[in-house]
């Protein structure tokens, strides 16, 4: 039993596909999760983006989608904001999605995750039928290029996202970010990944510590030195998940390649990782 093991693509914020190659490499890590708009926006060439991961031996694990006008500067902005719930970016939305599954299907990918939204918990709310009309449309889009969708974990708790996973069509799945239910505040994180677990297709490795003050933000923190219990969800992943991919994430912070290198020996003390290297 082995892992993939990986770092998100725009946690080292990289000028161009030369440079994301360079910083894998100086993190120890021979595997990424590449965001895909640079490509779709065309700052990044798909052509490009290929030669560079290839001659720099780095697998592509999964891609993420990032919805437009997603607004992160408070709890309440996000919620009206993220994911398929506003309106006003649907359309657009959608249509990056098309682009998207494109550019995943030509890349050879398998998987592509995105935040769905912050979900009303009530199954009759009339704005819950219309997110799920939603993400049904674009789970449409990505099963016709062969691409299946992990929802990321913590704008929600896990009891609505396993009720929404299982309503909706083409069998998605989750990246489970255990840090996101600690910055959202919407559960304990080991609790939801043993009640996701059947539904988990890869994890963010993310640290973070819990608020002082509901209803704000809690704060990332390099992996190991937050609340998260790594000895717990690594032996989780390790009994009931003998292949799943894993992918470094870090948001906050100017040391990234450092703190990416942090979790990578946090992960590798804990499981067997394919292709790690110093």
């Amino acid at each position: 039993m082995s892992h993939h093991l990986g770092v998100c693509s725009w946690s080292l914020r990289p000028t161009d596909p030369d440079d994301l190659v360079r910083q894998t490499r100086q993190c120890g890590l021979s595997c990424v999760q590449l965001a895909l708009d640079p490509i779709r926006m065309g700052e990044w060439t798909i052509e490009r983006t290929r030669r560079a991961l290839e001659a720099g031996e780095i697998r592509v694990l999964s891609g993420m989608m990032a919805m437009a006008g997603e607004d992160y500067s408070t709890l309440e902005t996000i919620a009206r904001t993220g994911g398929v719930r506003p309106d006003a970016t649907w359309t657009s939305n959608l249509e990056a999605a098309r682009e998207n599954a494109g550019i995943a299907h030509a890349l050879g990918l398998n998987l592509v995750t995105f935040h769905a939204g912050v979900i009303p918990e009530s199954r009759t709310d009339p704005e819950r039928r219309v997110i799920m009309d939603r993400l049904n449309q674009l789970l449409d889009v990505f099963a016709e290029a062969g691409i299946r969708i992990a929802f990321e974990t913590g704008q929600e708790s896990a009891p609505v996202m396993l009720e929404v996973l299982d309503e909706l069509g083409h069998d998605p799945g989750v990246n489970f970010d255990p840090a996101n239910m600690i910055l959202y505040g919407t559960g304990d994180p080991i609790e939801a990944f043993e009640m996701l677990l059947p539904r988990v297709l890869q994890v963010h490795v993310k640290d973070a510590l819990w608020t002082d003050e509901p209803g704000t933000w809690g704060r990332e923190v390099v992996a190991g030195s937050g609340a998260v219990d790594f000895d717990r969800l690594c032996a989780l992943i390790d009994e009931h998940l003998p292949n799943l991919n894993l992918v470094i994430e870090r948001e906050w912070g100017e040391s990234r390649v450092e703190d990416v290198r942090r979790a990578r020996d946090l992960i590798g003390a804990r499981l067997a990782i394919e292709g790690m290297h110093a």
